[in-house]
């Protein structure tokens, strides 16, 4: 099933300007997502590449997650902090052939390029902007053999995990039910007619981001703000390690982690069908007092209108939200497990003979 209509670009004034938003059926995109199988052109996003014999370490000492020994065909998250410890930078890292590849958000390319590269000194590092884009695959239907044989692979990589593509690029699996095709620009028509030919049905980024919402994946800029630190979003584990060597805006993750609790917390909101959209960056309001900020706002075909929204930890699944004057309710099932205090708060908290041993 590969039928599709005419491109809708998406709009000029989101974060995926220039990409194709649906192609004329965007809830049957998704649905294909969720039963079949789909390709979505994410070549929008901007990829950088990492060479010389230092670069793992010195990458490994600038930025959140353990990379020093990232063994080739690994894939992983990671993030750059300030010094405040707050979230820079954000992208998916992928170690093959002697080479780091870094693909992050579309804005974020050439503010991270000029960073890394400040940051280089005399170290046999070199960091460049890469002629690469990303294909991205979803749905229960990529393990069949038509479509492995279409992708030119044995078998799908293991969960984290990359195999280099005959042509050239690389095909990355960093969830369960995500892969990405990760190829030259020149490549891209030849890739999408090679995976339409084999059945793939086009779909645009609002499936996408759908999936995504669905999953509770935050994307930077739009479901973070200049305050998230990493617990916030659950980046914790998937894109930083706790146990490693210094690192800018280390000691606030530390701090968090071992003395307090994060101020907010990423949940997953439905909001009011029968009223215009709200924006992503509207208030959320509870009594009528501020309690956090809407990320992402995407129409999903099973839960209908939903969002991502940074709001006070702590708040309970039945709290009377609105949102640009329309109820919200937060998804129960998205909530963060209950706070469990670290070694550091325990300690504390027995010294002030709050807690025995």
């Amino acid at each position: 099933m590969t039928t599709s209509g005419p491109a809708v670009p998406a709009p000029d004034t989101g974060p995926d300007a220039g990409a194709v938003w649906h192609y004329g059926d965007p809830l049957g995109e998704q649905r294909a997502a969720a039963e079949d199988a789909v390709v979505v052109d994410r070549s929008h996003r901007a990829v950088l590449t990492l060479t010389g014999a230092e670069r793992k370490t010195w990458l490994h000492n600038l930025t959140t997650q353990h990379v020093s020994e990232l063994p080739d065909g690994a894939v992983t998250e990671n993030l750059s902090l300030d010094g405040q410890g707050r979230v820079e930078d954000h992208w998916v890292q992928t170690e093959l052939g002697d080479i780091t590849y870094i693909d992050t958000e579309p804005s974020r390319g050439e503010p991270l390029l000029g960073y890394l590269r400040k940051m280089v000194f005399w170290s046999d590092v070199a960091v460049e902007a890469a002629d690469l884009a990303v294909l991205s695959l979803l749905g229960p239907r990529w393990g069949d053999r038509e479509l492995l044989d279409a992708l030119g692979v044995d078998s799908l990589p293991a969960k984290q995990t990359a195999v280099a593509l005959a042509d050239g690029g690389f095909l990355r699996r960093l969830t369960a039910d995500e892969l990405d095709l990760v190829i030259p620009r020149a490549q891209v028509q030849a890739w999408w007619r090679r995976l339409t030919d084999a059945g793939v049905r086009p779909a645009g980024v609002w499936a996408y981001e759908a999936h995504r919402v669905a999953a509770l994946r935050p994307r930077l800029g739009v479901d973070t703000d200049e305050r998230t630190i990493p617990h916030e979003v659950g980046w914790i584990g998937p894109a930083v390690h706790l146990d490693k060597g210094c690192y800018r805006g280390q000691e606030t993750v530390a701090r968090v982690h071992n003395l307090g609790k994060p101020p907010r917390m990423l949940v997953r909101l439905h909001l009011d069908g029968s009223s215009d959209r709200p924006a992503t960056g509207d208030p959320v309001l509870a009594g009528g007092r501020a309690v956090g900020r809407l990320g992402t706002v995407v129409d999903h075909v099973d839960e209908g209108p939903v969002a991502l929204a940074l709001l006070k930890r702590g708040l309970p699944a039945d709290t009377e939200l609105t949102v640009d004057g329309s109820p919200a309710v937060i998804d129960a099932d998205s909530l963060p497990p209950p706070d469990v205090a670290g070694a550091g708060r325990r300690a504390v908290e027995q010294l002030r003979g709050g807690a025995r041993p």
